[in-house]
């Protein structure tokens, strides 16, 4: 609370100073209101960020160029010269700001809106003529780090390759419907479904399509007031300290409030923009796309089709727009035109129906089931308990008002595990291979289900010494062998709890080669409580930013690297681009001075080779494994080219391929409650089945005494125990 004041006061200072010159009325003019915005935002982020770094001319480049990425992701509008004509503010943003002079971010808007209203021109004339899909063209669709065109004649050849591969989706999207239409069952669900989807998809031919999408953006961009591009401005600003950091501007209506994670209200599920993609970037346990299972982190939507509705054209739409069709009604159906991010860049579109409703809480709970798990070469199973945590989740208003059963993923977790115990099981699988984080308080008092007590995460605000965060309950709900299987999807709260196991030595962990890396803590300060200092009363907006950063019990930070597995096991997320070291600006990796804590399992060092051997071994003769292995080779080939065909036999007889290589998977159209049933959803995730050999191998191998018993093996029997 003291610190809090403190912060207060000093913003008080800054705020007073800002707006004493400006006006004494109580009513504040709108370019009055943007100057205050302004100085207010780059004060406050420049001095509380953890980085506290000024408003130098370092960071003034940094928001010049996160300006015109903002504008321009892609590089699809903005030539060389234009970026030239703008280069003199490169060194001064910063200075700027500070003033509360935004005329240079009006200027580079104004600028936009001529390249795109050019675009829309160019686009309307080129539609018109005949596109030949016979010739060996390429378009490179992720243009982030490619140099911009040099003039209008290398941006005109641009639009051109990319006017041509939006049309050739359209082209594949219906050649793969009208494939699937001729494949599935008459007067089947899917069959139905496919040609109700089809008839509304072919209302309107490709052109009109683009150009429909274009007029929708054109008027997006032009009906855009000054607030709204201040807000990407100061977006551009707070984007150059760190990608956890950002601007929120205040709110207009109830549709425009999207949450600062860009959650979905509909369908469940985490969106970004992203290449002039609407990117999906994490499914939320519980919600519609979640049960339903087709829709997956790293996808693209490029159209949404209403219920009795036309498709309408996603590329290059603002998230929030997106958003806006996405959402709806409970109980309405939405299709959803997806290029599946485990095809790569040729990835030819498909649809996907859900049904808008709310997320079922207790979809999202901790679940916990029992494998009887048999290791090659045994005739003894082994009980592994599996324990799914989609997040560390807790109800702090149930908890604050005092109720003694507020909801708790430690408290659900705990009583699953006194069920496994109940149930004689010998090992337990934690899967966070989904979890995002949560609460961090849920984190440590997880941990110390699996440890007495002792320090289970470091917190360090900048400048200042490491707060230890400590397990003090010296009850431990689950003593026995422990396998935490994680993937890069895993962030935040579950790196916490991961690394604290690893650390202590406490069990095994297994996955991808690294997890998510995000490792700082956000505050978030609502600027309208600055100006009541000064009884001024008008939207500001709400600012984001990291405050502080994570650290382990062993002294590593969490940023940026993630933590490492014990045993990495090959999955589909690891070829991905999935992680904060993919995000620009990020924190780097730091470390500190390491706690003093005891090691709970002292073999563990010494078992680890033995473990390790032996899952590689079981992967290696496991055929549903090196069917996943060929899926990883190619998803990395397919992500390594950068460039898609601009040639429609070649495209089609890629997606062909990735198609035949799919065919040994479940039928994503089969209907989710016979999927959940079938043992083939099992097998189909030979991660999963791998994590829980490895929970029945760390137990075998602790448990020498047991003797398990070996099947005859070319007329021998071997002994159990470690080897």
């Amino acid at each position: 609370m003291k610190r809090r004041n403190v912060v207060f006061g000093l913003l008080f200072c800054f705020v007073a100073a800002a707006v004493i010159s400006i006006c004494t009325a109580a009513e504040v003019s709108e370019p009055d209101r943007l100057h205050i915005i302004t100085r207010l935002t780059g004060k406050l982020i420049s001095s509380q960020h953890y980085s506290r770094h000024p408003l130098d001319e370092k960071k003034s480049e940094m928001i010049f160029d996160e300006y015109f990425r903002l504008l321009d992701p892609n590089r699809l509008y903005f030539t060389e010269q234009d970026i030239l004509h703008f280069a003199s503010h490169r060194k001064t943003l910063g200075q700027e700001i500070e003033s509360g002079n935004t005329a240079w971010a009006f200027e580079v808007f104004a600028r936009f809106l001529a390249r795109f209203d050019e675009y829309c021109a160019f686009a309307e004339k080129e539609l018109k003529r005949k596109i030949d899909f016979s010739s060996d063209e390429f378009f490179v669709a992720d243009r982030r780090k490619l140099p911009r065109p040099k003039d209008d004649s290398e941006l005109h050849a641009l639009w051109r390759a990319k006017l041509k591969n939006d049309l050739l989706y359209f082209r594949l999207t219906k050649r793969a419907m009208d494939q699937d239409s001729s494949e599935a069952q008459k007067g089947s669900l899917k069959k139905q479904e496919t040609a109700a989807i089809r008839s509304l998809w072919e209302k309107r031919s490709p052109e009109e399509k683009i150009l429909r999408r274009l007029k929708d953006l054109q008027n997006f961009y032009h009906q855009r007031d000054k607030i709204d591009i201040l807000s990407g401005y100061l977006g551009a600003l707070a984007a150059a300290y760190g990608p956890h950091t950002g601007y929120q501007a205040p709110k207009q209506d109830e549709d425009f409030n999207i949450d600062m994670t860009l959650s979905l209200i509909g369908i469940g599920a985490t969106l970004t923009s992203q290449d002039g993609y609407i990117r999906v970037v994490d499914i939320v346990p519980g919600g519609p796309a979640a049960r339903d299972g087709r829709l997956q982190p790293e996808d693209r939507i490029i159209a949404v089709t209403q219920e009795k509705g036309e498709p309408v054209d996603v590329i290059d739409m603002a998230v929030d727009n997106a958003v806006k069709l996405i959402r709806g009604a409970a109980g309405t159906r939405v299709t959803l035109t997806v290029l599946p991010g485990k095809k790569g860049r040729n990835a030819v579109p498909v649809n996907i129906t859900l049904t808008r409703e709310k997320v079922i809480l207790k979809d999202s709970e901790a679940q916990g089931r029992i494998e009887d798990v048999r290791l090659p070469g045994t005739s003894v199973p082994v009980k592994v308990g599996i324990i799914e945590l989609p997040n560390f989740y807790m109800d702090f208003g149930a908890m604050f008002r005092g109720d003694k059963d507020f909801k708790s993923c430690t408290r659900d977790v705990k009583r699953i595990l006194e069920d496994f115990r109940a149930k004689g099981v010998q090992a337990v699988l934690m899967d966070l291979r989904t979890n995002t984080g949560g609460s961090l308080p849920e984190a440590i008092s997880l941990t110390g289900l699996f440890i007495k007590t002792g320090p289970v995460v470091q917190v360090r605000q900048a400048g200042k010494t490491a707060e230890i965060e400590q397990d003090e309950d010296a009850k431990i709900a689950w003593e026995g062998p422990l396998v935490v299987l994680t993937s890069k999807l895993s962030a935040s709260a579950a790196e916490i709890f991961s690394a604290a196991i690893k650390d202590y030595r406490r069990g095994i962990l297994a996955g991808d080669t690294r997890t998510y890396g995000k490792g700082t803590v956000l505050s978030v300060i609502q600027l309208e409580k600055m100006l009541s200092f000064i009884n001024r009363r008008f939207p500001a907006g709400s600012v984001r930013l990291e405050t502080a950063m994570f650290f382990r019990i062993n002294g590593d930070s969490v940023q940026q690297l993630g933590i490492r597995p014990d045993v990495v096991l090959p999955s589909l997320t690891e070829p991905l681009e999935i992680g904060e070291m993919f995000s620009s600006n990020h924190l780097p990796w730091d470390s500190i001075e390491p706690q003093s804590y005891r090691i709970y399992d002292p073999r563990m060092d010494s078992l680890l080779p033995q473990v390790r051997r032996n899952s590689a071994k079981r992967i290696a003769s496991d055929p549903d494994y090196q069917k996943l292995e060929k899926k990883i080779k190619r998803l990395t080939e397919q992500l390594d080219a950068k460039k898609v065909s601009l040639n429609e036999e070649k495209r089609w007889k890629e997606y062909l391929a990735d198609r035949h290589l799919s065919l040994d998977e479940e039928d994503p159209e089969e209907p989710v409650e016979f999927r959940r049933r079938s043992r083939r959803r099992k097998q189909a995730d030979p991660v999963l089945r791998e994590a829980e050999r490895i929970a029945a191998d760390y137990y075998q191998l602790t448990h020498p005494s047991l003797s398990v018993r070996k099947e005859k093996d070319h007329g021998r029997t071997s002994g159990g125990g470690p080897r």
